[in-house]
């Protein structure tokens, strides 16, 4: 029997599961990684390359030992990781991303996490150029991409550290820790770095927003300096080196795939499944062309929103169209929601009325997202309403707390909260939790209609991560959105599992030999092992009376107004600060 490992870094833990062919985990294990945060300023999050690489390395021992398999039978693994810069020297080790003095030299801190919105100004100089790379990321690059990132180091650290500096999108350090070879990924690149499709770098551009060493150095900082990126999966330089392999436990030399972004595994992960629906296994999907009309939205912390084209689809505020990140020859734009995991725990836990909800729950010996569905039934009935949407009929959120990343690409966006009442108890908090997951269905929405408006044709949501197991969210999605919610077997592992997909992928591939394969047949190939190892999800179909249909419209324009005025009062503001 093969076995393959897939490693994916969340925003808050590493995971390794270990996978056969057939996509069933044999064993999984989790371990918290570190984020710091700055007191005195909340833009701030930054972690570190050797904190999370000794919880992978932890997380793959234990697997190992778990299973009691020989690492000789684990054939392939690579890496999915949160879009978060990571900055080494160029022996690999550390360099410190902190503001002050220790700013460039060797030390821990090294990752400016994809949350971290130091580079504001940054992004706005970028944003002014006028540049092409701006066609490819929806028209408005985002502080939370690399570029800006590293023009706040450039900015900030003395000339001669800056120089001595490799930048890394997360996933590609991994696979160059793994490998010591420094290859990046199509992924990373194309989607987070600037690498602008079928021409690569753009020296005029960098030359403009004052990163001129990158273009005198042959982008060497950057990686890729002669164009030379791998699509997902594609083996990377000599498979595990011996550091590596002795710190995993494993066998020197087994491949290593070209790793993705977070999201796009969950993409891998969730796409290729097929799903029960009243005990019976819908049909098993051969044809890659049927990819497109699924949007993968992985929900954890953030959400990311991803569909593949044959063509590029150019959406404004939607970044992308990136060119080859998982398959040659195919196309992906990328939506976003900057907070929905991380907003939600926020708008519970900075009510009042959250100590007597931990208590209650406790007291239940159940958990907070329990008694709260529970709370809500309640009054549900009690009001002798149809539905929780009427509920909370005269209550509007509009919920970009930490700005808004698709499908307006503006950092600046905040939320706004209308039907506040002289009312600080648990019926109020249970009323703003529902009315948060509603904003969240709404903004999703919102990004669909976008995409749609735009040239894609997404006729269903396929979930991945920790919000898959929230069945009244999903519901509330379905309902949102008027389309089918499928959900995998697994929530959290369909992302780690799109990751150990390509460790297969790259183990087949190296037996093989990449010379020997059409770019077709390698597509061919990466699909079939994701209908193979897709475990059958479930499936959430929309299910609004009239009623309720006509209050979801309603709310949902109010949602869109509800930007406008924002913008209106911005305007109206600095109208009279000039």
């Amino acid at each position: 029997m093969s076995y393959y490992i897939g490693v994916d870094v969340g925003t808050g833990s590493a995971r390794a599961v270990l996978v056969n062919d057939r996509g069933q985990t044999i064993a999984s294990h989790t371990k918290e990684t570190t984020t710091w945060r700055d007191p005195d300023d909340h833009r701030i999050f930054e972690q570190s390359t050797s904190n999370i690489w000794n919880s992978i390395s932890a997380c793959i021992k234990e697997c190992l030992a778990e299973a009691k398999i020989s690492p000789s039978s684990v054939k392939g693994l690579s890496f999915d990781a949160t879009c978060s810069l990571a900055v080494s020297d160029f022996n690999g080790d550390p360099v410190v991303v902190t503001k002050g003095k220790g700013l460039g030299q060797n030390g821990d801190r090294n990752i400016i996490l994809w949350a971290d919105h130091r580079a504001e100004k940054e992004a706005e100089l970028i944003n002014s150029t006028g540049s092409v790379v701006l066609d490819y990321v929806g028209g408005t690059m985002s502080l939370e991409m690399e570029i800006p990132k590293t023009l706040w180091l450039k900015n900030h650290m003395e000339p001669s550290f800056f120089s001595r500096c490799q930048f890394f999108d997360l996933p590609d350090f991994l696979t160059y820790r793994a490998t010591k070879d420094s290859t990046r990924s199509c992924c990373s690149v194309t989607c987070k770095c600037s690498f602008v499709p079928k021409s690569g770098w753009q020296p005029d551009f960098f030359k403009k927003i004052g990163l001129n060493e990158l273009v005198e150095t042959n982008y060497r900082q950057l990686g890729a300096a002669n164009g030379e990126v791998l699509t997902a999966g594609k083996p990377v330089g000599n498979g595990l080196s011996k550091q590596a392999a002795d710190e995993f436990g494993l066998v020197e030399g087994t491949p290593v795939g070209s790793a993705v972004i977070d999201a796009y595994a969950g993409w891998l992960g969730t796409v290729a499944g097929r799903y029960k629906e009243d005990g019976k296994l819908s049909e098993a999907i051969l044809s890659i062309d049927e990819s497109r009309h699924r949007l993968a939205a992985c929900a954890g912390t953030s959400t990311c929103h991803i569909v593949q084209s044959r063509e590029g689809v150019f959406v404004n505020g939607v970044w992308g169209p990136y060119k080859d990140p998982v398959f040659q020859g195919w196309w992906m734009n990328e939506g976003g929601q900057s907070s929905t995991g991380q907003l939600i725990d926020f708008m519970i836990k900075s009510h009042p009325a959250y100590p007597r909800l931990q208590k209650l729950a406790q007291d239940q010996k159940s958990n907070i997202f329990a008694v709260l569905q529970e709370l809500l039934q309640k009054m549900k009935k009690d009001s002798n309403v149809e539905s929780l949407t009427e509920l909370t009929k005269d209550m509007h959120f509009y919920p970009d707390l930490h700005g808004n990343r698709s499908p307006i690409a503006d950092p600046r966006m905040r939320g706004s909260f209308v039907g506040l009442a002289l009312d600080d108890g648990l019926h109020d908090l249970a009323r703003k939790y529902n009315l948060t997951l509603e904003a969240i269905a709404l903004q999703t929405r919102h990004i669909i209609d976008e995409m749609n408006s735009k040239g894609h044709s997404i006729t269903s949501i396929y979930m991945s991560g920790s919000q898959a197991k929230n069945l009244p969210m999903m519901q509330l999605f379905a309902d949102t959105c008027g389309m089918s919610v499928v959900l995998p077997f697994d929530e959290g592992g369909a992302v780690p599992l799109g990751a150990a997909m390509l460790g297969r992928y790259a183990a087949d591939v190296a037996q093989t030999g990449v010379s020997h394969m059409s770019e077709d047949e390698q597509g061919q190939l990466l699909w079939k092992i994701m209908v193979e190892m897709t475990p059958p999800g479930t499936i959430v179909k929309p299910a609004t009376s009239g009623r309720e249909k006509k209050l979801i419209e309603a709310k949902y324009k109010i949602f869109r107004e509800a930007i406008d005025i924002q913008y209106k009062w911005r305007k109206q503001i600095e109208e009279a600060m000039n």
